[in-house]
């Protein structure tokens, strides 16, 4: 569930809903948005403080990062994360790399 919080965040990031500095919302206020527990928000704003998106200021909150720098980060591991599973995909339909980068170009000169 954790996993799915800073997943809505990153999004909200990287398509610009939530700029640099803005306030998220507290921990207890997310958790009863959601109907999860407080240990699971909390769990998922520690995570996206380790991964730089949110730094956390005590008695204030927690707000976005620098956005600039992380949105286009972010857009890049999402860009990975679909060609995974776009080659994961072709193998599993029996193409070889060569013919997974030949669909590749073809795609690109459209």
């Amino acid at each position: 569930m954790y996993l799915q919080i800073m997943t809505q965040i990153k999004q909200k990031v990287m398509v610009g809903d939530w700029p640099t500095g803005f306030q998220l919302p507290s921990i207890r206020e997310m958790a009863a948005a959601t109907s999860v527990s407080v240990i699971t928000v909390k769990r998922a704003y520690l995570e996206l403080e380790r991964e730089g998106v949110i730094y956390t200021q005590q008695g204030r909150g927690s707000f976005i990062a620098e956005t600039d720098v992380m949105r286009s980060e972010l857009q890049l591991a999402e860009l990975d994360e679909k060609l995974r599973t776009a080659v994961s995909t072709a193998r599993q339909l029996g193409l070889s790399d060569d013919e997974i980068t030949a669909k590749l170009n073809e795609v690109l000169a459209q």
